[in-house]
């Protein structure tokens, strides 16, 4: 089964509106088995409307269609399918009923707008599910593409496609295939090395097909490191789950340390769970980073039980008097070592982890921009790590908490 979702509204090409309803009925139709290829966004304009549900019946089985079906003159969502159909818009004397009684709960007046909202296409079936003034309606067209039109506000749209579209869905296929998802977060590694190394995986997995097909994708993600998302097409929850399991292990096992986490796990979240294991506290040193560091870890709730403080040692004397570094120079190997011994033996933690380099807009003691020590002190070991980027100030800021946090996951991995 092919779907397509068309989103109206003239606020979302302008930016004023974000479109979460065609993400949020994605996710739905692919826990549903349903293939969604395409999401398209269209002004208020009826011809341009049509010209996109014409397009998307013709190369889709289902075509689910968000928003225009409101009480004003730019709600035209009917008038644009009555076109596409071929037929009139009629005056449905029971929706006209059950909108009434809406404003007399209410007890408010209803606007003479509102009986545009009871204006259905010749043949549409409206739908039971009605959580405001606008009627969803199911509409059948001559090559059995079926849309289903809701409204645009988000409560409104969910409750009617839960209560009435699945319903109408269900009946039509007859069955149900189930289509999981689950995202492997990687730090280290750019997307072409990450394609390198899947490559015989994804090749092997392009010429499966059948009742457990399943696919690999490659998603940058910012400064949050790359995720290779698995989907996987099943019969039932049982080997939905075990197939999504085989693979995550596989691709695992390629990818050894650059994998950090599973779905929502973020680095911090990972780094506070191994430390807590371990029964071992933290304390950061921050000078590059100025607290990003500290700011990302106590995002997690829970985090005071592995994560003691930090200091923001900016300037060279803070460095020196509540750090106890030594050397007069601020971003070198030397320092970051001493910042992450500092910090530790200050504030009484197992683990001290520090950052300090140049974060622009000019070098400084001859170190270009972008460059970053990153030191950790633990047990008896203290050592730093040099990296540079390429990026601009706020770039360098993230990019060196993400990997400060990673190498210290390594080092916590290593110890267990």
């Amino acid at each position: 089964m092919k779907a397509e979702i068309v989103a109206i509204g003239s606020e979302l090409l302008l930016g004023q509106s974000t479109d979460t309803n065609s993400v949020w009925l994605s996710n739905e139709l692919a826990s549903m088995g349903i293939d969604c290829y395409f999401h398209t966004s269209v002004g208020d304009n009826k011809d341009r409307m049509a010209e996109v549900f014409r397009s998307a019946c013709d190369r889709s089985d289902y075509v689910f269609c968000t928003g225009g079906l409101g009480p004003t003159q730019d709600d035209i969502t009917r008038a644009a399918l009555a076109q596409v159909m071929g037929v009139e818009l009629l005056h449905d004397v029971s929706v006209e009923a059950m909108i009434r009684a809406k404003f007399a709960h209410r007890q408010t007046e209803m606007p003479q707008n509102n009986l545009l909202q009871a204006q259905v296409p010749a043949g549409a079936k409206t739908m039971d599910a009605m959580p405001g003034t606008a009627p969803g309606l199911i509409c059948e067209l001559p090559n059995n593409t079926v849309v289903y039109a809701m409204p645009g506000v988000p409560f409104e749209m969910k409750e009617m496609f839960a209560d009435s579209v699945v319903e109408d869905l269900l009946a039509r296929s007859g069955e149900q295939q189930l289509i999981g998802s689950r995202v492997i977060r990687t730090w280290g590694q750019s997307e072409s090395k990450l394609a390198e190394v899947l490559d015989p995986l994804v090749a092997e997995l392009d010429q499966n097909s059948g009742s457990f097909r399943a696919t690999l994708a490659f998603l940058a993600s910012g400064v949050e490191g790359l995720k290779v998302r698995i989907t996987v097409k099943a019969d039932s929850d049982k080997n939905l789950r075990e197939r999504l399991d085989e693979l995550e292990q596989r691709v695992r096992k390629e990818l050894g340390d650059t994998v950090f986490g599973v779905d929502e796990a973020s680095m911090e979240s990972v780094v506070l769970e191994l430390l807590e294991k371990a029964g071992l506290s933290l304390a950061v040193a921050e000078s590059v980073t100025g607290g990003y560091l500290a700011g990302r870890i106590c995002s997690v709730p829970g985090a005071s039980r592995s994560f003691l403080g930090g200091v923001v040692a900016y300037e060279q004397s803070i460095k020196r008097e509540i750090l106890g570094v030594s050397s007069g120079v601020g971003v070198s190997e030397q320092t970051a070592i001493e910042m992450a011994d500092g910090v530790r033996t200050a504030l009484g933690a197992s683990v001290g982890l520090a950052t300090t380099g140049v974060a622009g807009p000019a070098e400084l003691e001859g170190n270009p921009v972008g460059t970053v020590w990153i030191g950790i002190a633990i047990e008896d070991d203290s050592f730093a790590k040099r990296v540079t980027w390429s990026k601009n100030r706020e770039q360098i800021r993230n990019l060196s908490t993400l990997s400060a946090l990673d190498e210290l996951r390594k080092v916590l991995l290593s110890k267990t």
